[in-house]
């Protein structure tokens, strides 16, 4: 019988549970592990690892997202940070001294990959953060839905594996929705999320359009160039129904806007579709949004964190605990 260890840091404990229970299904031997991270008064973090895993498969859940984790730094509470997070992977990995047969890390929302390519005199995280892990002595990196993949470009002899839940998405979103793929479009927000877009119109078999982010090059907005305007190229949206597709939702502001204009040309049903809601500033913003006819539906999956106990009509939170369990098979 085949067996893994399972390991979920702080943040990851409840995907980390929903992937156990799909492994026991299977009869797939697995012990959760959550190992103790513990803070000094300076904020100097340390990981007890109690759990021995020597000569064993190790499969280590980081959520780099999961900003409720929470620390005391010098007598004030303090959120953890995506950075705090990887510290503790490091951590995790350096506590297990080099006994474990392989090493896993199954991060799906890659650290740092909004870092991933470098322009004039700036630092290039993600790449620094990949060829870390692969000297500590990780032999994979699992992933999804990556912002860049070609980011993997930084260990081309290492493992690094990115998965897309496209499919357990699309499933649950025909399920709750009975759509006439004849009047069906999807769109992409921008010009980096075309091919994802194009992907999800090849298995509805539907039409595709996309909007092309107009900036103002000559300004510099927290870190990026601001949107002047969002162009439509495509389709006639009118009486129609459409998916608008990314990797993420940051902020938000670029997907409503977009299911704005496409409200304002006369569509039907616009319906949001993205891998990680990180709704940076604030869940609030979408709620005012579907209030205002701007768009009917958001699907997200759980794996990043998502604020507890949301109950939203708008909202759809698709779980995968059994895709992750699937790609842990593949890999065993």
């Amino acid at each position: 019988m085949k067996e893994v260890s399972l390991i979920a840091l702080q943040g990851a404990i409840s995907l980390g549970e929903s992937i156990q229970c799909a492994l026991k299904k299977e009869q797939i031997l697995s012990n959760l592990v959550v190992p103790i991270e513990t803070r000094f008064g300076n904020g100097e973090g340390k990981v007890i690892l109690k759990e021995d895993v020597h000569n064993k498969d190790v499969f280590i859940l980081c959520d780099i997202g999961n900003y409720d984790c929470t620390y005391n730094l010098y007598g004030e509470l303090n959120h953890m940070s995506p950075d705090d997070h990887y510290m503790n992977l490091k951590r995790t990995i350096s506590a297990m001294r080099g006994n474990a047969k392989k090493i896993h890390v199954i991060m799906p929302l890659l650290y740092a990959s909004r870092q991933h390519k470098r322009k004039e005199n700036e630092s290039l995280d993600c790449a620094m953060a990949l060829q870390e892990l692969r000297n500590l002595g990780v032999n994979r990196i699992i992933t999804i839905d990556a912002h860049d993949p070609g980011v993997q470009n930084a260990i081309p002899c290492m493992s690094f594996e990115n998965y897309y839940p496209t499919k357990i998405m699309l499933e649950e979103l025909l399920q709750n929705h009975d759509f006439n793929l004849s009047e069906l479009l999807v769109i992409s927000p921008d010009t980096g999320a075309m091919d994802r877009a194009r992907y999800y119109a090849d298995l509805l078999k539907c039409d595709v359009g996309m909007f092309y982010k107009r900036r103002d090059l000559s300004k510099v907005v927290n870190g990026k160039n601001p949107i002047v305007a969002h162009e439509y190229l495509g389709k006639d949206v009118k009486e129609k129904s459409v998916l608008v597709v990314d990797d993420m939702i940051a902020s938000g502001e670029s997907m409503l806007e977009v299911a704005k204009e496409l409200k304002t040309k006369g569509c039907k049903e616009v319906y949001l579709i993205a891998t990680f809601g990180l709704f940076t500033k604030g869940i609030e913003v979408f709620d005012k949004a579907y209030q205002d006819g701007i768009f009917d539906r958001l699907y997200i999956t759980n794996l990043t964190y998502m604020r507890k106990n949301i109950d939203l009509p708008w909202l759809h939170i698709v779980d995968c605990g059994d895709f992750l369990k699937n790609i842990i098979m593949e890999l065993i």
